[in-house]
């Protein structure tokens, strides 16, 4: 568990103009099928070059708690940087490209550099890029155009539940209002796992319809960890560096 931990908080603390959202009925269609709710949420999707985004996050599991700042750097589909401060010192970095995944971090002195398949391994599910970006802007975590779905209604929500033999269950909530994802869930059953990422709110300005924030919640059996992102501030299309670089000094750290 503690490495499934460890993984969330990589996430979460590691965690031009757009095209305007569909316009949509402001009741959930129950008359739509899985398709069509799916190709709705695609043509939300946003058009940019760059992302900049100032955050908030909090951060709470069964031996501690942690308040930071994180600033989130994404050139589309290329790269990610994001930075972990404390009181305005950067306590961490990570670097995500489609190829691998590097970060560092202060407190143990060590750092990371390998590619994506240690960590599904320790995730339970396939990894990649293209996800973790997909969750920080808010969109399904999967390809929703994929996969095979159950489709029903639940509170003006049109809920998508995958059809799987793998023991991992995977369920989408959309809004009845525009089709973005309000929640997303993963489940192991049988390891008494659940992860719940859950978007309170969106940003108002027309052009974009990013999430205000993020919520994580992952429950292990007894254990639970929960990590809140607040978006404070976000900008596109600005010229952005990436800076990022291990001292000397640190200690390489592999995942089996």
């Amino acid at each position: 568990m503690k490495k499934y931990i460890g993984l969330l908080t990589f996430f979460f603390l590691v965690s031009c103009s757009a095209k305007k959202a569909v316009v949509a009925e402001t009741v959930a269609n129950d008359k739509l099928t899985a398709e069509k709710i799916i190709e709705n949420h695609y043509t939300n999707k946003l058009n940019f070059k760059t992302l900049y985004i100032k955050s908030s996050v909090s951060y709470r599991d069964p031996n501690q708690s942690q308040n930071v700042t994180a600033e989130i750097k994404i050139k589309k589909d290329e790269i990610i940087l994001v930075s972990i401060r404390i009181l305005g010192i950067t306590m961490a970095k990570a670097l995500i490209t489609p190829e691998k995944v590097q970060y560092y971090e202060k407190l143990n002195s060590s750092y990371f550099d390998g590619n994506y398949s240690a960590l599904s391994k320790l995730l339970g599910a396939d990894l990649d890029f293209q996800k973790v970006q997909n969750l920080l802007l808010g969109n399904a975590f999967d390809n929703l155009k994929t996969g095979s779905y159950n489709f029903t209604l639940e509170e003006n929500r049109y809920k998508l539940e995958t059809v799987s033999k793998s023991g991992i269950s995977k369920t989408f909530y959309l809004s009845g209002n525009n089709y973005l994802i309000d929640r997303e869930e993963i489940s192991q059953p049988a390891l008494e796992r659940m992860l719940q990422v859950i978007y309170p709110a969106r940003k108002s300005a027309e052009e974009f319809n990013l999430p205000s924030g993020i919520a994580i919640e992952a429950n292990q059996k007894s254990e639970k960890t929960t990590i809140n992102i607040n978006y404070n501030s976000i900008t596109m299309n600005e010229e952005l560096s990436f800076p990022y670089s291990v001292p000397n000094s640190y200690e390489r750290i592999f995942i089996n």
